[in-house]
């Protein structure tokens, strides 16, 4: 057995330990009385309410509780306590320079995609994040965290009776119903090295008893402020040693400049014998400076992108892991008592999320007689066979121009209103439901006019090689860009209805239908703003054909459902959906499950579906992106230079499309488990999952795509010479997907001592299989521990912890563990060929614990520590992200945090 599968088998024997332990501990304890007649709730995944207790369908439920032990207070930081998540959208995944949906933060259910997980707030659906990208799916920002009761996580795809685009599970976010007093709350982090703390408040406040007064309203409100993090902030950066192993990932551009000479150039001053720090030249690009370079970002690094005659600019130096961002929401709802048993509610939600992006320092080619450079007057370069004879191409970094600064801002508003109640034996719900997501993306700063700029540089005003003119200065003062250069809305109106009742007694109970509805329609508009559609924006690129665009659809869905208890300890669930989105078609999606009791305390539970996804908005109507590969080698070239990387090996620039003529994706999903429950303190799940995708809506990576020329050449454009100019990616309907695994949970609560209190749970995933075959009859290209491309999915997952309380005394203690993986190991140096070191990323856990004393019955107070060891990110070498020197999608760079946090009730 390899390292790597020795290291995971002992973390999934460490974990099934301490669930045995749990186990063993419930087990163990002489409480087997039977649990008391509960209340009919609907639990997510049904329309049909029943008594709170296991289905057929496995689903995860997150309390209040919960939340408030783990210290975290966003719902995209609680993602990251589900084992079954994996590959969402983070922030910390969204630094980057001029890249697309920065500011969205999703969820990605068995790491399948954000696009095929649904995220509802209260049972119904959200308007997605706006701006236009790879990606489709609420942006968790707008979930109002502090209004949360619970969150349900429906583990089993395709939902006939919420939309079965769904393939890959529901997150339902649940609020507070009918809250009444006075809630004051308050929060404040901070890291042991300092960034990234944290300030949040919130007010809760309601009135009237349903039962008694025939009314309930109440509100939330929420503020969080987030300070940056800065590469200079953490000492586990210079720890990755990111000079010394991934110098091809860093830059060329540098200030003082590099200059990249032609080759007809670099002959001609080897011929004269020129010479940079007392040595002849080898290479196209040269820097005077050697070895001197202005450090600290930019470095004498002959092993990096400048080469041994240049610099090579370190960004991991200069620009910030973590951005600045205020979050602010609120959540109110009402509540009216109606004659005849009927309600008349309405419920209201606003969110803004302004983040704040801070990157390194605009790049520039820019363009000088080389008379200009000093050094080089009296070389004769004007003599040559160049196209401009005697000009010289610097690539400099305009740190004059301060770092690249965006201002992301994502709004939330949501309106719902509805009348519920029984009606003719009917169990009915009814509602409209009006959403909006609105999202400016704003350079404010490090941003100049790129015309302008190439002026400056060519007439002296701005040096390349040190301090600019005053005039230079003035200059790029007065080209700065502060411009809202895209702004995108999406909004989403839509009526549903259900229906629901008993039909008639049957052995195992009563037989139960509901059937229900929804017709919904979709708009999306982008509106790049005139300046970026100038393509005048220097490191801001405009959209290829760019323009306003406006796209909108009307959806229709129609379900049924069939709870048939057929005997005392067999209950089957069956359900079907109809779908139909315009201009894409439609189609039928059915499921069934069932469940079998043997004793009270075992049941077994499976399930079978077919779903369906129809493309989204940004799959069909997405504007053209811009972007480039990491460094890749091209197999055609590097053929005809005796395969040199260092001559073949580059970033290329990358054109991704979408498409309108997309079909849907076609799913099946299977599931098999077991819940035990041997006592009321404890229950056992143990589930089995198994999804299948076809008509995959993707694009092939373009490191597939360059790895397999002979399939998918005619993706990769060349010009004239038969280099590469662009690679095409382009959402299309290709092969299939296959995932499967295992979900574990174990729940220990309410075992009395003589000491006090204690329970434990445990979460975990177990991951059979994740791959994906990008044509029909291709092999199967599986990123199961394994970084392939953008993602990699760990094989395990889990949250363990751990609850003790005594009187007003409680704490708690955490884990959340990711197993290690192959790494992505295919960048290249291009200055000297060689491919990066081969790694395997050692797998992440983190520790966290908290305590807390009821001082009063009002009064609460509670403290903890996030990442007790204050474990670092784990090195790799992966080239996806803008971030280098570790996997910025999953793991937390902000170290060991302390936080405090204090509410007051007054009821």
């Amino acid at each position: 057995m390899n390292t790597r599968l020795k290291t995971t088998a002992r973390a999934v024997r460490a974990t099934l330990l301490a669930g045995a332990a749990i186990a063993a501990a419930g087990a163990a304890w002489p409480a087997l009385a039977q649990q008391a007649p509960m209340a009919t709730v609907e639990i997510t995944g049904s329309a049909i309410k029943r008594v709170e207790a296991e289905t057929s369908l496995p689903v995860q439920i997150i309390t209040r509780a919960e939340i408030e032990k783990a210290g975290v207070t966003t719902a995209a930081e609680l993602m990251t306590r589900i084992a079954a998540n994996s590959g969402g959208l983070t922030d910390g995944a969204s630094i980057n320079v001029g890249g697309d949906q920065r500011g969205f933060n999703s969820a990605n259910l068995r790491g399948i995609g954000t696009s095929s997980t649904l995220v509802l707030l209260n049972g119904r659906r959200m308007a997605n994040f706006a701006s236009p990208g790879d990606d489709s799916g609420v942006d968790l920002n707008n979930i109002p965290a502090a209004a949360l009761q619970r969150v349900e996580v429906l583990l089993d795809g395709a939902s006939s009776l919420y939309g079965t685009d769904a393939i890959g599970g529901v997150i339902n976010f649940i609020t507070r119903k009918d809250f009444q007093g006075l809630e004051l709350n308050a929060y404040v982090l901070g890291t042991r090295e300092g960034g990234a703390g944290k300030r949040t408040a919130s007010i809760a406040a309601g009135t009237g008893d349903i039962a008694r007064d025939g009314y309930n309203v109440f509100a939330v409100l929420d503020y969080q402020r987030t300070n940056s993090l800065s590469t200079s902030q953490r000492s586990f950066i210079p720890e990755l040693q990111i000079e010394q192993r991934l110098g091809h990932l860093l830059s060329s551009f540098t200030s003082p400049a590099n200059i990249r000479l032609t080759s007809a150039q670099r002959d001609h001053l080897q011929d004269i014998g020129f010479k940079i720090n007392g040595k002849p030249i080898t290479n196209r690009q040269i820097n005077l400076s050697v070895p001197g370079c202005a450090p600290p970002a930019n470095v004498y690094l002959p092993a990096g992108t400048g080469g041994v005659d240049a610099c090579t600019y370190n960004y991991m130096g200069d620009t910030e892991l973590f951005p600045k961002s205020e979050k602010a929401s609120v959540l109110s709802r009402g509540v009216l008592r109606l004659d005849g048993g009927h309600q008349l509610y309405a419920e209201a939600s606003l969110s803004r999320a302004k983040t704040h992006y801070v990157g390194s320092s605009a790049r520039v080619t820019g363009y000088i007689d080389y008379r200009k450079v000093p050094q080089l007057a009296n070389t004769g370069l004007d003599q040559l066979d160049d196209d401009i004879p005697g000009e010289l191409e610097v690539r400099m970094r305009l740190n004059e121009a301060g770092r690249r600064t965006s201002e992301l801002t994502s709004d939330g508003v949501r309106f719902v209103a509805g009348v519920t109640g029984v009606l003719g034996g009917w169990d009915y719900d009814v509602a409209l439901n009006h959403s909006v997501n609105t999202v400016k993306d704003k350079d404010t700063h490090g941003y100049v006019l790129y015309n302008e700029l190439l002026e400056g540089i060519a007439d002296g005003r701005i040096n390349p090689f040190g301090p600019s003119s005053p005039a230079g200065v003035a200059l790029l003062n007065s080209i700065q860009v502060n411009d809202d250069v895209r702004h995108a809305r999406g909004t989403m109106d839509s009526v549903d209805f259900k229906f629901s009742r008993a039909l008639m007694p049957m052995a195992g109970g009563d037989l139960a239908l509901a059937i229900g509805g929804e017709a919904r329609r979709e708009r999306t508009d982008f509106t790049p703003s005139a300046l970026l559609l100038s393509d005048n924006i220097n490191n801001d690129a405009a959209p290829e054909g760019g323009k306003p665009t406006s796209d909108k659809r009307n959806i229709a869905g129609v379900y049924g459902e069939l709870l048939m208890p057929f005997a005392k300890q067999w209950e089957a669930q069956l359900s079907g959906r109809y779908d139909h989105y315009q201009v894409v078609g439609g189609a039928a999606s059915p499921k069934a499950g069932v469940s079998y009791r043997p004793t009270s305390e075992l049941l077994l539970r499976a399930s079978a579906g077919r779903g369906f996804r129809a493309p989204s908005m940004t799959d069909l109507f997405r504007p053209t992106v811009y972007s480039q590969t990491a460094t890749l080698p091209d197999p055609a070239y590097c053929a005809t230079v005796d395969n040199n990387y260092s001559d073949c090996a580059d970033n290329w620039d990358t054109r991704r499309y979408s498409n309108t003529k997309l079909k849907p994706e076609r799913s099946r999903q299977l599931s098999l488990g077991a819940a035990f429950a041997p006592s009321r303190n404890l229950n056992l799940t143990l589930d089995y999952w198994n999804i299948k995708r076809t008509d995959l809506i993707s694009e092939i990576g373009d490191d597939v795509i360059l790895g397999n020329l002979e399939k998918y050449g005619k993706l990769v454009h060349r010009d004239e010479d038969g280099l590469i100019d662009y690679i095409e990616l382009r959402k299309e309907n290709r092969g299939a997907q296959l995932a499967k695994g295992l979900d574990l949970a174990i729940n220990l609560s309410g075992v009395n001592t003589a000491v006090g209190r204690f329970g434990g749970r445990l979460n975990g995933t177990y991951v059979l299989t994740s791959k994906i075959q990008n044509s029909p009859g291709d092999a199967y290209v599986s990123n199961l521990n394994k970084f392939v491309t953008d993602s990699v999915v760990q094989r395990w997952r889990h949250t363990v912890s751990f609850d003790w309380d005594q009187g007003p005394l409680s704490a708690s203690l955490s884990n959340t563990f990711y197993s290690g993986y192959d790494d992505q190991n295919s960048a290249i140096n291009i200055d000297d060929g060689s491919v990066v070191a081969a790694n395997k990323v050692k797998a992440y856990s983190l520790w966290d614990m908290s305590a807390a004393y009821a001082a009063t019955s009002s009064l609460k107070l509670r403290v903890g520590v996030q990442n007790m060891f204050d474990k670092s990110p784990p090195y790799s070498n992966q080239a996806y992200f803008f971030i280098s020197g570790y996997d910025p999608s999953y793991t937390d760079p902000r170290g060991r945090r302390f936080y405090a946090n204090a509410s007051y009730a007054f009821r």
